[in-house]
């Protein structure tokens, strides 16, 4: 039933009546089937899957052994057949069965095999295999393999006088009789297996690392940390289209750990005004840890995260050396100060819906951005996430504002711990009005602030009401703080045994009168 010949699929239509024969059953099983290898061969292509069980991973003996271990695993091959070796092999290479030398290659095939045989003794006629199991073979072969039928794992180039198989020293050049992973394929997807936390740890530090880097190029002329810069803006790139994952992060972190060392050794040779110094030294000393590690081949979660710590003392040690030059800023013409206290007042008792555009206390505003923090797109979009805290749970209120008007909304609210959210769409130079509804009744607390990693005054919310518990609490990030298009936020409560609940979320800034959102 394969895709190639057919001119269209046909699935079981049941009616009553209907007298169905084994033949009937046989080909609606073949309909799913045959569909599903039609999704792997239009949505995946053939290849193993490198975070799946063992990623069916080849690896020597360790013993002199002529022979490799397979470890467990899942792959695709051409035909869209699903793979899977459920337990590791270990295979002989018998230097017998070739003619020396040669190149041999490691291959796993798809595989099925009727079982469950039955008989039934009342009627002989009555008789089959009850199942068909998917398995798959694991060989040598030295033929080259064909991917419409077979999955390289491996390929070792024989010499005549081979007395066992290692792993490749170098793996980007492996030598005679070790084991060359280069030409294994790799199935496609999207979406990544690593962790939220681990996700956002990286694009820290990349964001970090882009900040040292471009001011070695752009202010310093070191050319290859150009290099090292592009390395970043990419891995950044990939990483917020979803394709960054444990099976090709390794990969590209070796990328820039070789672009970062072309840059020590062009620092060592022209820039001794850098590389005399201590930090530079310690730089150093990380960035060759980190190559080291390669060699171990343990590409785990444990390891990236070493690398991601090995990374961030990388750009802090470079943080240091230019402390000054990278935190002066170039000037921005701030917008002039609105009546800030009484456009807070204003919007603290509102229990209108907040517009794109208002006009608050003769002040022109405008909405730059929204957030939902129990809607799950609007928390990834954001960044949005509590951390730390003691308890947390969500909350469903029905309240009153001043002025008598009710609204219902959900919410969260936690204690202890802090909260981190991102707001985009800012315009620098201009205060930004951070706004949540909140249950005024737990009032009476303080937290610490900060916006892109800027201390700012701490947020006090004072007082409570329990007859007329919404309000709109606001913050303001004043207007010398807010130099980028994009506002990390950090709230930290200091004031023991409160809970602090948040429920919608706005941000407005300022604006010159007649101009709109952008």
């Amino acid at each position: 039933m394969a895709t190639n010949e057919l001119k269209s699929f046909k699935r079981l239509n049941f009616f009553r009546g209907f007298r169905t024969t084994e033949k009937d059953w046989n080909e609606g099983e073949s309909y799913h089937v045959e569909k599903h290898r039609l999704h792997n061969r239009m949505f995946h292509g053939p290849g193993l899957v490198p975070h799946a069980l063992g990623g069916l991973h080849v690896s020597g003996r360790g013993r002199g052994e002529l022979a490799v271990e397979v470890q467990s695993g899942y792959a695709i091959d051409g035909a869209g057949n699903d793979i899977f070796l459920w337990e590791p092999e270990i295979k002989q290479l018998n230097p017998g069965d070739f003619k020396l030398p040669t190149t041999v290659y490691l291959v796993v095939r798809y595989l099925e095999e009727f079982t469950d045989f039955i008989s039934y003794k009342e009627n002989l006629d009555f008789k089959g295999h009850r199942r068909v199991t998917e398995g798959c073979k694991v060989e040598w072969t030295v033929t080259e393999p064909d991917v419409n039928s077979e999955i390289e794992l491996c390929r070792v180039a024989l010499t005549k006088d081979v007395k066992r198989i290692t792993d490749a020293k170098d793996p980007f050049g492996p030598a005679e009789n070790e084991i060359d992973l280069r030409y294994v394929p790799v199935a496609g997807c999207v979406g990544s297996f690593i962790d939220p936390k681990t996700l956002w740890e990286l694009l820290e530090m990349i964001r970090r690392s882009k900040a040292v880097y471009a001011y070695l190029y752009h202010q310093m002329r070191i050319l290859p940390a150009s290099d090292v810069l592009h390395a970043f803006i990419t891995l950044e790139m990939l990483m917020h289209s979803q394709l960054v994952d444990l099976r090709n992060v390794f990969k590209l972190y070796m990328i820039i750990l070789s672009h970062q060392w072309t840059l020590i050794e062009e620092i060592e040779q022209n820039v001794p005004q850098v590389s005399s110094q201590r930090d530079f030294a310690n730089f150093k000393k990380h960035v060759e840890i980190a190559m080291q590690k390669y060699d171990e081949s343990a590409f785990s979660l444990e390891f990236l995260n070493a690398l991601l710590g090995y990374q961030t003392e990388c750009y802090k040690f470079m943080e240091t050396m230019f402390d000054k030059s990278l935190r002066r800023e170039r000037k921005i013409e701030v917008a002039p100060a609105a009546d800030t206290n009484a456009v807070i007042e204003n919007i603290k008792v509102r229990s209108a819906p907040f517009e794109d555009q208002m006009v608050i206390e003769g002040i022109n505003m405008v909405l730059v951005d929204m957030i939902d923090p129990l809607d799950p797109e609007s928390e990834r979009e954001h960044q949005w996430k509590i951390t730390g805290e003691r308890d947390r749970y969500r909350t469903r209120q029905k309240l009153k504002y001043p002025d008598g008007v009710v609204v219902e909304d959900t919410g969260v609210a936690f204690e202890g711990g802090q909260i981190e959210f991102e707001l985009r769409n800012i315009e620098p130079g201009k205060d930004i009005y951070v706004v949540w509804r909140m249950d005024y009744v737990h009032g009476d607390w303080e937290a610490e602030v900060e916006s892109n990693d800027r201390r700012l005054p701490n947020c006090i919310c004072a007082g409570s009401d329990r007859k007329f518990r919404w309000r709109n609490w606001v913050y303001v990030v004043p207007a010398e703080h807010v130099r980028e298009v994009t506002a990390r936020l950090k709230m930290k409560p200091i004031t023991a045994d409160r809970d602090i609940n948040v429920f919608k979320m706005w941000a407005f800034q300022p604006i010159t009168k007649g101009r709109g959102k952008k």
